[in-house]
């Protein structure tokens, strides 16, 4: 999948732009989420936009991705906001080097629509969440759009873009709630492509 997103890094933040009002209303909501002061790991973060919103409520974030194209937009971002509690490291969100329990909030936005078994994914992250931490997962739902992509996805698919799953809000709901790790909540966040963000909270 890096190899896809190193050659889409540059034009990345334009072509988000078509759906540009979900996007930036997921990014504040999640990072309404963080609680103050936490520790967060954001992964697959892409060009950042999660990372950098959740910023302003952390002590710290670790910004990662495995694209190191993507990560160093990210990084210009950072360092032109003048965000200080910003750190990154390429990551694989299936396999996280990190021990169990690591960070207060663990943040993955719009990336497991894009995997065959996304349930590896929320696993690994959930294993990284600390006692009483939240994990919070942003994600495309494509199967509220139908055939309507719009812009952003069109364009995607013109370079090589293909996703794995059409999620609508009860099918997203219906993942998480299949892996029986805590309640499940789902909101949708509208848009051209709508988002729904799924919170799950670890018991103390």
């Amino acid at each position: 999948m890096s190899t896809f997103w190193d050659r889409v890094a540059w034009l990345y933040d334009l072509v988000e732009r078509s759906n540009r009002a979900a996007n930036a209303a997921s990014a504040a909501r999640a990072a309404q989420l963080i609680p103050v002061g936490a520790r967060v790991l954001d992964c697959a973060a892409g060009t950042g936009e999660f990372s950098l919103a959740a910023a302003s409520r952390a002590g710290c974030v670790l910004c990662t991705d495995q694209s190191l194209a993507m990560l160093k937009q990210a990084r210009k971002k950072a360092e032109k906001r003048g965000l200080a509690n910003v750190s990154f490291a390429q990551r694989d969100v299936t396999a996280l080097p990190d021990q169990d329990g690591s960070f207060d909030a663990v943040l993955a936005a719009n990336v497991l629509h894009l995997l065959p078994r996304p349930e590896l994914a929320v696993r690994e992250l959930w294993r990284v969440t600390a006692p009483g931490g939240r994990l919070i997962l942003p994600t495309y739902l494509q199967g509220k759009v139908g055939s309507a992509y719009g812009t952003m996805i069109k364009i995607y698919q013109g370079v090589g873009f293909h996703y794995e799953h059409a999620f609508t809000p009860e099918t997203y709901r219906m993942l998480l709630e299949s892996l029986k790790l805590a309640p499940v909540l789902v909101e949708v966040i509208p848009g051209r492509v709508p988002e729904g963000i799924g919170v799950l909270e670890k018991p103390a």
